[in-house]
């Protein structure tokens, strides 16, 4: 169980600011560029996070269909013959350009509402050899994990959110217990005080 010496640096991003949100609606997610059997395993992945954190799915988004994009890709150059996608995503080509110069092979885009809370999200994986690599039921989970809050850009640099357990991939029971309390009705949508990861601490042991 974590305490907020542990929680906090999950959201206390490289600048030192301290943000965290939630989903502020119901999650729609829709999947370009890998098999249907792939495209079951990701959306799985999601109705299992979205249960853990007593989050609801839809069939549809009333303002942009799917609010959960995530893209495949073989190279980065690929997401500019992705029609429309510059629409939704306006540094589309700069977003490019960086990703091929730091050899990224992934990369998470969100969008808020007026409130601060996570209206969209937009995932571009490229499937590398190092991807290529993860099994899909891992690659879903962590993607779903990842995606639910949105946690500090270097909070999992060091250590996944995941775990093995009998040879599969599982959520961090500590990370699943931050995500219960994130998603608490009682805690805000947004926070931007470090402070809140008091009150999260308080939540988790409440919710454990």
């Amino acid at each position: 169980m974590m305490d907020v010496f542990d929680i906090e640096p999950l959201f206390t991003r490289a600048d030192g600011t301290y943000l965290c949100a939630r989903w502020g609606r119901p999650i729609v997610p829709v999947v370009f560029g890998v098999e249907d059997d792939t495209i079951s395993l990701l959306k799985g992945a999601f109705e299992a996070v979205c249960g853990l954190a007593r989050h609801t799915m839809a069939e549809t988004d009333p303002e942009l269909g799917a609010n959960v994009m995530m893209l495949f890709c073989r190279e980065w150059g690929d997401l500019a013959a992705v029609p429309d996608l510059d629409r939704l995503v306006p540094e589309l080509a700069e977003l490019v350009a960086r990703l091929i110069k730091a050899d990224a092979n992934q990369y998470r885009i969100f969008r808020f509402d007026d409130q601060g809370a996570i209206q969209a999200c937009f995932i571009f994986l490229r499937m590398d050899e190092q991807l290529s690599e993860v099994s899909a039921d891992t690659l879903a989970l962590s993607q779903a994990v990842q995606s639910i809050v949105l946690w500090s850009d270097v909070a999992f640099m060091n250590a996944s959110p995941l775990a093995m357990a009998g040879g599969n991939a599982v959520l961090r029971p500590d990370i699943a217990g931050v995500i219960r309390a994130v998603y608490d009705p009682v805690m805000p949508a947004v926070a931007q005080d470090a402070s809140h990861a008091l009150r999260l601490a308080a939540r988790i042991e409440v919710l454990h």
